[in-house]
């Protein structure tokens, strides 16, 4: 037990689980800003086609990432099962996000390379499951306690901020011109070796409780994936997913589109300067609101971090134009930046609690299939953000061939996409709030909810009180005596 506790308060634990994150975060920021621009300004594709690669990816997660939770929960390995994968994936995800970047040449017909490149996102996506799947699931198999693991989950925010400033930056410095695809080549190669590394840093510096495998068919996964949103809670923290990282993307994937052909400023280094603003913005706001949500809760970094990106995107309706104070939009943009540092470190932090919910639900450990659920959750984010944004593109009469040659849009272009790069995050934002307004949970809900679990595996001889019974019906939509039943992960009209 000592050994465990000292394992728990060392940095180089927390470390060690965080720099697999420089993965998660870094991969969706590189493909959320760059890939539909290299697919459209590089190669000349039509923007709606492009932003439909992304989306289809995602149709494919729907069958994958509950078969990787399914998998991932049912085996044994002297490693963790979590581990086990994570060291497997290590190889398969570097590899995989290179080949996204392979150019096909000017030869290649458009619809050959509609289907190569729907082809790579595709095996990508794979790799980022069989790795991120089991990651995401990882903490609650590290730590039990509460605020433990909201130090361990800000620290991995920390080193995912990480990652996304460099994969924010290199590609900017690297990407002089963005139609010219060979750069982006030399970028993927560079992230490829440093996703292999850190995946592999976390693999050796982690460790993960052992615990019987839950023997479900393949045919049961599907279900049994579905049945994780049984669970009040859980679709809270989907909508909070969903539209909170849906807004970073739509900041990230509208980035250069609004500093080349709105503000016409791609040259001169000053799309450089706009993305480190951003990024390292959130690695400073990711440094405050770490501890700021062990002392108060794992919901109030979002409720204060919504509404300073509002109030300062709204602010962008003033200077979004060619020939706007650059150093104003510098302004804004970090404070942008830290209010999305506020909704990503807590996301991840909440995420580690959905598996004891789900376990006071189902009577199952089922940490695998949460993770895969979430997993699914991000990445349906980016490729619906993805592909809203090449429709809205196209609404708003962006011209590709106008982009391949490096020419400037229309003036009606250039205002449409400023007014997407301002209101569509806005709406995802106002959403969010909601979805946290209406989240049940806090520490003293999950001692709680802790508590039950063990009254429930008879580690714990005491009555639950009538405001205890009333926290967990709240927190997992279930009635008080229909709760600890394994048919509530078989069926969905068992329970409720």
């Amino acid at each position: 037990m000592k050994d465990q506790k000292t394992r728990e308060q060392s940095l180089w634990s927390k470390m060690s689980y965080g720099f697999a994150d420089i993965y998660g975060g870094g991969a969706f920021v590189v493909i959320s800003t760059f890939y539909t621009v290299f697919l459209t300004k590089a190669l000349g594709m039509p923007t709606a086609l492009a932003g439909t690669i992304p989306l289809i990816g995602k149709i494919w997660d729907a069958v994958t990432d509950p078969i990787m939770g399914n998998i991932c929960d049912r085996t044994r390995s002297k490693f963790g099962a979590k581990r086990f994968y994570i060291l497997i994936g290590s190889v398969i995800s570097a590899l995989t996000f290179v080949l996204m970047w392979v150019s096909m040449g000017d030869g290649a017909s458009m619809a050959a390379k509609y289907v190569f490149y729907m082809l790579m996102y595709m095996l990508f996506s794979t790799g980022f499951t069989i790795v991120m799947v089991p990651y995401n699931g990882l903490l609650p198999d590290m730590v039990d306690d509460y605020t433990v693991r909201s130090k361990f989950s800000g620290v991995r925010m920390i080193f995912s901020t990480f990652g996304a400033i460099l994969a924010g930056l290199i590609p900017t410095l690297l990407i002089k011109d963005n139609t010219n695809p060979a750069p982006y080549f030399t970028v993927a190669l560079i992230f490829g070796v440093i996703f292999l590394v850190v995946i592999l840093l976390t693999f050796f510096g982690t460790w993960e409780k052992q615990k019987e495998p839950v023997k479900v068919g393949f045919a049961e996964s599907f279900v049994q994936s579905l049945t994780v949103y049984k669970s009040r809670s859980f679709r809270l923290f989907m909508g909070i997913f969903l539209c909170g990282q849906g807004a970073a993307d739509f900041v990230t994937g509208l980035a250069v589109y609004y500093v080349d052909d709105v503000l016409n400023a791609y040259g001169g280094g000053r799309f450089t300067y706009l993305m480190a603003v951003i990024l390292l913005s959130q690695f400073v706001g990711t440094i405050i609101f770490t501890p700021i949500m062990a002392r108060t809760s794992k919901k109030f970094p979002l409720m204060v971090g919504f509404p300073v990106r509002i109030a300062a995107t709204l602010a962008l309706l003033a200077f979004s134009h060619e020939g706007a104070p650059f150093a104003i939009i510098l302004v804004l943009s970090f404070i942008i930046g830290l209010g999305m540092a506020g909704s990503s470190t807590t996301i991840y932090a909440i995420l580690a609690d959905m598996a004891d919910v789900d376990r006071l639900i189902t009577s199952l450990s089922r940490p695998g299939i949460c993770s895969a659920m979430a997993t699914f959750i991000r990445k349906i984010a980016t490729g619906l953000s993805t592909a809203i944004i090449g429709l809205l593109l196209t609404v708003v009469g962006y011209n590709e061939v106008l982009a391949n040659e490096g020419a400037r849009q229309a003036a009606s272009t250039q205002h449409g996409i400023a007014m997407i790069y301002i209101f569509a995050p806005i709406v995802l934002m106002v959403l969010a709030i909601l979805f946290t307004v209406w989240f049940p949970m806090k520490k003293k809900e999950f001692e709680i909810v802790k508590k039950e679990i063990a009254r429930r595996e008879g580690e714990d001889d005491s009555q639950a009180t009538p405001e205890e019974i009333k926290v967990c019906e709240k927190i997992t939509g279930f009635a008080y005596d229909r709760l600890w039943n394994k048919e509530n992960a078989l069926s969905f009209r068992a329970g409720e």
